[in-house]
């Protein structure tokens, strides 16, 4: 059988394996292996929520051995450490345990088709002390320690001269623009389980942004409507301010300013992992990306494919594939249907992006965005309820990918019945 191995397990990794496990691994056609170093997966645009505590990743985690065990794949735990084209081989970083000691050695995985799905990591442009004073929301592990953090301020209020907590989010893309409206809406809820002595005017957030407008990559009257929203909260928005550095005591600009902060959260730009960019010869643009053709196969090995964050892909009207949600899942599902082709020798077919709108939910206050593409001519701004509702069914969409309708709809009564039975937010 022909080996497919896929590294990275993010939304369009773990829904091409899910898709070609049915289809292929069910059947005997292909022997499918999924790769990741985390041993469970949770979709990428929740991990705001996560940071906030408004969502438990526990429950909402999909655990990669059980899923491949229900859908005809296999999982290998481990992070791909190097590539030989000639051998057809990946090397796998051994594996260590809290203390430090070795679990599993490093290991191969031979392949006939690879895909490499390895999404994307946070960009701080080199910027002094941001690696050692700045926290990402790459990871669930991430998110938890800043939520684990700003437990540990609210704590404080009131206590060594302790009067608020102030959080500075540089970037004002989706994540930093969700993120402030969630830690209101978070501040709120712990409030209400024995933090009675928070106040609203205890959480001071600066949401900072280099350009003009928050939300630079959507509409101009989406990103107005969301800056409205977000100073009804209380969010300071620094607009055309640049960070040259961050210390022990918050952000430094580039007029000179001291802005202090507590917590500090990087979420300006992204870039596909370093080692990519050395990666076997592979051609890669300046932030890391791996240079695919309209088939999405590499432009230097037809035996190799790349999706999603990881991907530069380039538009026909000129530009680039969007780094988003909609995107991983578009590309998933045509390499999908590119290998399934290749094993019955049938030409391949190409990538057409289409583009169905951005939406940015500001937790339980608004949702605004746009819709495009096919549901209509030109664009419709949304808000409110129908923004809110269309927000939650593209998740709806991930979870079915992996799912199917039934057990996606299991899920949404249980998550129901999980407001009423769990705290609204996690406190520890």
């Amino acid at each position: 059988m022909k080996k497919v191995v896929i590294v990275g397990g993010g939304a369009g990794g773990l829904e091409l394996a899910t898709k070609l496990g049915n289809k292929l691994g069910r059947k005997n056609k292909a022997h499918i292996t999924l790769v990741d170093k985390n041993s469970t997966h949770l979709w990428k645009p929740l991990l705001h929520e996560v940071a906030a505590g408004s969502l438990d990743d526990g429950i909402d985690a999909v655990s990669y051995r059980a899923h491949a065990t229900n859908h005809s794949f296999h999982f290998k735990l481990g992070a791909m450490r190097n590539l030989d084209r000639v051998a057809k081989t990946i090397s796998i970083d051994p594996i260590y345990d809290e203390e430090g000691c070795m679990i599993l050695p490093e290991s191969k995985l031979e392949y006939d088709i690879l895909v490499m799905a390895l999404g994307s990591v946070s960009n701080d442009f080199n910027t002094k002390g941001v690696s050692e004073h700045c926290i990402f929301l790459d990871s669930p592990d991430q998110a938890k320690k800043f939520h684990h953090r700003m437990l540990n301020k609210y704590l404080q209020l009131g206590v060594k001269e302790t009067n608020s907590v102030n959080v500075s989010i540089i970037g004002a893309g989706a994540t930093g623009v969700e993120l402030s409206a969630e830690l209101y809406n978070s501040l709120k809820q712990v409030s209400s389980y024995g933090f009675s002595h928070i106040k609203s005017a205890d959480l001071h957030v600066n949401l900072i942004e280099a350009g003009s407008t928050i939300l630079p990559a959507l509409p101009e009257r989406i990103s107005a409507s969301a800056h409205q929203e977000l100073l009804k909260l209380g969010v300071d928005i620094r607009t055309n301010t640049m960070v040259t550095e961050a210390n022990e005591k918050g952000l430094i600009t580039k007029s000179g300013e001291l802005i202090k902060a507590d917590l500090i959260v990087w979420a300006a730009g992204i870039k596909a992992p370093d080692y990519l960019k050395e990666l076997a010869g592979l051609e890669t643009n300046r932030i890391n990306q791996l240079v695919v053709k309209p088939t999405l196969q590499t432009t230097q090995d037809d035996d190799i494919y790349a999706i999603g964050d990881c991907a530069s892909c380039a538009l026909p009207v000129g530009g680039f594939v969007p780094p988003r949600a909609q995107s991983a899942h578009q590309m998933a599902s045509l390499v999908g249907k590119n290998i399934m082709a290749t094993l019955k020798e049938k030409p391949l077919s190409e990538y057409k992006y289409t583009d169905y709108g951005s939406l940015v939910s500001l937790s339980n206050y608004s949702t605004v965005g746009s819709l495009m593409g096919n549901l209509m001519r030109g664009s419709m701004m949304v808000e409110g309820r129908l923004a809110k509702v269309v927000y939650v069914s593209l998740y709806r969409m991930h979870q079915v990918a992996l799912h199917g309708y039934i057990r996606t709809g299991l899920m949404t009564i249980v998550e129901k019945i999980n407001r009423v039975l769990r705290p609204r937010l996690k406190l520890h």
